[in-house]
């Protein structure tokens, strides 16, 4: 007669509650940590990648291309040189150029990146899979002293169009007094795009000439002050720029440019293919993701030990229920598949408590990773990929409890053997 083998593992499982409890706990953070990991490289992968879409080159001065990207792109360190204007013009005029959008970085506002550009960033630039810009609020900028702002500047900061806001000098920590003398009228607030667009203060290039005009190699010029309703009066057309992006007329013609670009006499360029330097950029920090994964799987092994440890510790005492079992009919071969049918309860109430964590974890830091480092962690339970890790800890489960099992087993058919007087 077969035992109600369910309800054995539900009981046996039931009566030791500190230490299933404690197991329990073990493998839900273990699996919280693989899966999150897991998820913050993929989606960190997918927040770059929806960066900017349908730009064909990236022009700037001759650095590292990786270092290009970020710092025209995503905003992250600064570049070394900046390009002349000249050589925007001369770019711009290029028969296979369709468009030119010109970046000018160095400014911020109370922490976010300040973009100087023009009316054209958005026309052209797109983010995801060729999404143009939208307007949340209000319009583009118009005259020298309007500022569009980025969906989570106006979230972080309450600002709407018509909101009154100061650039300051330099970037990040290295930013310098402000220019109170010429303030801005925020015209538009940007949708959100998941993008670093969303944390910019986007403004005219004639505005960064504008603020700087009383301004010399980094500071203020000592008793010179040019007010705001005087500006008008000067070029502001710009003098260097940090950065074009480019769209061609016809893709096929993007590896001819970007050659005639890097070659070109006279001031040195370096033009970069965006999807290709950030296939690089993976490449790069690919060390570290799969150090991250070891790591994750490490702790997973740990989580998988304790498991083991708890079953193996807890025979010796349950010699008797083993005992009682076997009185009551249980063969060896019962014994054997209640401890694995105990481990793969385990794992899976484990592998389900620390997908719920997971997606609690992502529900409350999704906010703080999209403000803060701009990437777009997507709450959800499980996908397809994350299904195979799952799945692969609850295998892992089951071979790890064979060995307690076939101990289980042995005290089994030793206690069964056994005489009882």
């Amino acid at each position: 007669m077969r035992l109600p083998l369910w309800h054995l593992t539900l009981a046996s499982v039931r009566n030791r509650g500190l230490a299933t409890a404690l197991t329990l706990i073990a493998i839900a953070l273990s699996v919280t940590l693989l899966l999150g990991v897991e998820r913050l490289r993929n989606d960190a992968r997918a927040s770059f990648a929806n960066t900017l879409s349908g730009t064909d080159l990236i022009v700037g001065a001759r650095s590292g291309a990786v270092q290009l990207l970020l710092y025209s792109v995503f905003h992250i360190g600064d570049a070394t040189h900046d390009v002349s204007w000249s050589r925007i013009d001369a770019l711009r005029g290029h028969k296979d150029v369709a468009w030119l959008v010109p970046v000018s970085l160095g400014d911020s506002h109370r922490g976010f990146r300040v973009v100087g550009t023009t009316a054209d960033f958005f026309a052209h630039v797109q983010t995801g899979d060729r999404q143009p810009l939208r307007f949340a609020a209000g319009q583009a900028f118009d005259g020298v002293f309007d500022a569009v702002v980025g969906a989570e500047v106006a979230a972080s900061l309450g600002y709407a169009p018509g909101a009154k806001i100061v650039l300051s000098h330099g970037a990040g920590e290295f930013a310098a007094a402000e220019h109170g003398d010429k303030p801005f009228t925020v015209t538009g607030v940007l949708a959100r795009t998941g993008t670093p667009v969303d944390r910019s203060v986007l403004v005219g290039l004639p505005a960064i000439e504008a603020i700087h005009l009383d301004w010399q190699g980094g500071s203020r010029i000592p008793g010179v002050e040019i007010p705001a309703q005087f500006v008008g009066k000067f070029d502001l057309t710009p003098k260097r720029v940090t950065a074009a992006l480019i769209g061609l007329e016809r893709r096929s013609t993007v590896f001819r440019v970007q050659r005639e670009i890097n070659t070109s006499d006279g001031e040195p360029l370096l033009a970069i293919l965006p999807g290709v330097t950030l296939d690089e950029l993976w490449r790069v920090v690919g060390v570290v993701e799969r150090v991250l994964l070891a790591v994750s799987a490490f702790v997973v092994a740990v989580g998988l030990a304790g498991l083991v440890a708890t079953l193996v510790s807890s025979l010796s005492a349950r010699r008797r229920e083993l005992a009682i079992l076997r009185a009551l009919g249980a063969g060896p071969g019962d014994v054997f598949v209640l401890l694995m049918t105990e481990s793969v309860l385990l794992a899976v109430a484990g592998c389900a408590l620390g997908v719920l964590l997971l997606w609690g974890l992502s529900a409350a830091l999704s906010p703080w990773l999209m403000a803060e480092h701009g990437v777009q962690l997507v709450a959800r339970f499980v996908d397809q990929s994350e299904l195979v890790w799952l799945a692969g800890v609850i295998a892992a489960a089951l071979l790890a409890s064979v060995i307690p099992a076939w101990r289980a087993y042995r005290y089994s058919l030793v206690d069964g053997m056994t005489v009882r007087m």
